[in-house]
């Protein structure tokens, strides 16, 4: 498995599921790590080092799973597995951003697809934060006054209201604005913006009106 293949965590208490489930998932070509309870995915798992996503047992143990789904976020497609659901424990866990909440026993077929879609949504949540990743390493290399001149920028503040607001000179502001363009690796104020605001760098700005 390189790091960029998805992986399947399951986590469930029964060691015949959690067997059962590991060779259904290999079968499929799925690389797949299996845990007892939660506790252990929280001490071993690395969600976040490729495309990845959680089968998991509702009834847990320590921490059950709508415990665990709270603690994780929606940074990890999670597809419920439980015994002992109700509608409501349905609705609360797809509110929290579950991708899939299945009755046991688990058809094969249903589990493999729900997994198939769950790993769709693990590879655009994987890309999306190595892009941001790369982004914020981008803006790491900029000085504090670039960081200043960028976030003015960014709301449309003109070179020679920056200059005013910084208190320098128009000529100033353009020669750090112009080395904000290539540290940041754009060529336009429109791609600055737009990667300002995926990376989320200065949360506010997209509470502004451009001017």
């Amino acid at each position: 498995m390189t790091e960029a293949d998805p992986l399947v965590f399951v986590v469930d208490d029964d060691a015949s599921i959690r067997c059962a489930f590991a060779r259904l998932i290999r079968s499929a070509g799925h690389p797949v790590k299996t845990f007892g309870s939660a506790r252990e995915f929280l001490a071993e798992a690395d969600p976040g080092a490729c495309p990845a996503c959680l089968v998991l047992d509702v009834q847990l143990p320590d921490i059950d799973g709508l415990q665990l789904q709270r603690q994780l976020g929606t940074t990890l497609p999670i597809i419920f597995i439980t015994g002992h659901g109700d509608i409501a424990m349905t609705v609360h866990a797809m509110k929290a951003g579950a991708t899939d909440f299945l009755a046991k026993p688990v058809r094969d077929t249903d589990l493999l697809q729900a997994i198939d879609h769950a790993l769709d949504c693990a590879r655009r949540i994987h890309a999306s934060r190595c892009e941001q990743a790369t982004l914020r390493q981008r803006f790491d290399r900029l000085t504090p006054r670039e960081r200043e001149v960028m976030a003015l920028v960014v709301v449309g503040r003109l070179n020679k209201q920056v200059a005013g607001e910084l208190g320098t000179t128009e000529k100033t502001i353009k020669a750090h604005r112009a080395r904000v363009m290539s540290k940041m690796e754009v060529t336009s104020l429109a791609q600055l913006v737009h990667i300002a605001d995926k990376a989320n760098i200065f949360p506010s700005a997209g509470n502004q009106s451009t001017r």
